[in-house]
């Protein structure tokens, strides 16, 4: 089976420093740790070895730049500490870094137990999509969120009600067991998380019926978003403690909420401030006129002036985007498209060139700049 590109199982461009590909490793390793991936150990063991082995040829200077010119074939038939052994010792220290993340830096052989103390529940995401107005004048939503709470019936503890999860014989309450092996290096003790309570330290003779010993739900929860007004596309919301279910009585995760704007068939905007284009017939433009434009806030009164040009821009206060962070509000941009007209009358096609012959005696200033700006240019 040929192997995967490293810099794919990593996640990152081929461009990526190094200190990307070590914050890169960091959190696919807390991802596809054994102990957090219960129900499904072997296939993420398997994943936590690929990712290994690549942080460990990606994170050398040296043999990234072998890998990058050669692929995998650079490293064929490497063992031990080279890709394909399990958890090398390359000079990176991607196998210290395992360890420097789940056992408080004790890299080596032969430390402590586990730490067991509460842990927070991991944090989740939620993509939200709302009108324009909404994002304009704020909302409150209630959505539903899937995540992990904390089993009601057994209070989290895994076991029946009545009954007590009991300390692991097989560890005794350590949540590992230690292995010797002999190396070309000696006689070394591997750590290992224990098989049967699987790092908890604790069994449950007597699992609850809900969670099935597991101490924790899946469930879909009803929570109620308020929207701030002013929030733009990629606004992000941080609601605490809405996220997953804590280990061992830690605190659930947060939820964050991520912001989408639908676009609007009048509005578009730049931070607080609101455009709109509205178009005016060539009478209005030329002779003046007040007409109605929409707001957020609905229809106001526009003056325009004689001689107004296409493309002019007129300002509205105070009807833009409310500030997020602070009072007051963005201005609305109204910009105006003269419309020509298309189809003509005859009684009209004959006024225009009425107006064309004695405009002609009088050539705007503007033209004849222009005129000239040509002459200069092309000198004809």
């Amino acid at each position: 089976m040929s192997k995967k590109d490293y810099y794919e199982l990593l996640g990152v461009s081929k461009s990526a420093s190094e200190d990307e590909i070590k914050k890169a490793f960091r959190k696919l390793a807390r991802k596809y740790h054994p102990d957090v991936n219960r129900d499904n150990p072997k296939e993420a063991e398997i994943k936590f070895k690929e990712i290994n082995e690549a942080y460990e040829v990606l994170s050398d200077p040296q043999r990234r730049a072998q890998y990058d010119q050669f692929g995998h074939a650079a490293f064929d038939g490497a063992r031990g500490g080279g890709p394909g052994g399990d958890f090398g010792f390359g000079a990176s220290g991607g196998f210290s870094d395992i360890f420097d993340m789940f056992f408080g830096g004790q890299s080596g052989f032969g430390f402590g137990g586990r730490q067991s103390g509460p842990e927070k529940g991991a944090d989740l995401r939620y993509d939200l999509e709302i009108a324009f107005e909404e994002a304009a004048f704020g909302i409150e939503k209630e959505v539903q969120i899937p995540r992990t709470e904390e089993c009601v019936t057994c209070k989290g503890s895994g076991a029946a009600p009545g009954t007590h999860p009991e300390t692991c014989p097989q560890c005794k309450g350590t949540g590992q067991v230690q292995v010797m092996q002999n190396t070309p290096f000696g006689r070394m003790v591997n750590v290992k998380t224990c098989e049967r309570c699987h790092g908890e330290g604790k069994i449950v003779p007597n699992p609850c019926r809900d969670c099935h010993g597991r101490g924790k739900v899946r469930t879909k929860r009803k929570i109620k978003i308020k929207v701030p007004a002013g929030v733009d596309n990629g606004s992000r919301l941080r609601m605490a403690h809405e996220g997953e279910a804590g280990t061992r009585g830690g605190p659930p995760g947060d939820l964050y909420v991520y912001i989408f704007v639908k676009s609007h068939k009048l509005f578009s905007r730049e931070g607080s401030e609101v455009i709109c284009e509205v178009p005016i017939s060539f009478v209005q433009a030329s002779l003046g006129d007040e007409i109605d434009v929409p707001t957020l806030d609905g229809k106001v009164k526009l003056r325009i002036p004689e001689g107004t040009q296409s493309g002019t821009i007129f300002r509205l206060k105070d009807k833009g985007i409310p500030h997020l962070r602070g009072n007051g509000r963005g201005d609305q941009h109204v910009r105006v498209k003269v419309l020509t007209p298309q189809k003509l009358s005859e009684r009209q096609r004959s006024l225009l060139q009425e107006f064309a012959k004695l405009d002609g005696e009088n050539v705007n200033p503007e033209q004849k700049n222009f005129f000239k700006k040509v002459k200069d240019v092309f000198g004809v």
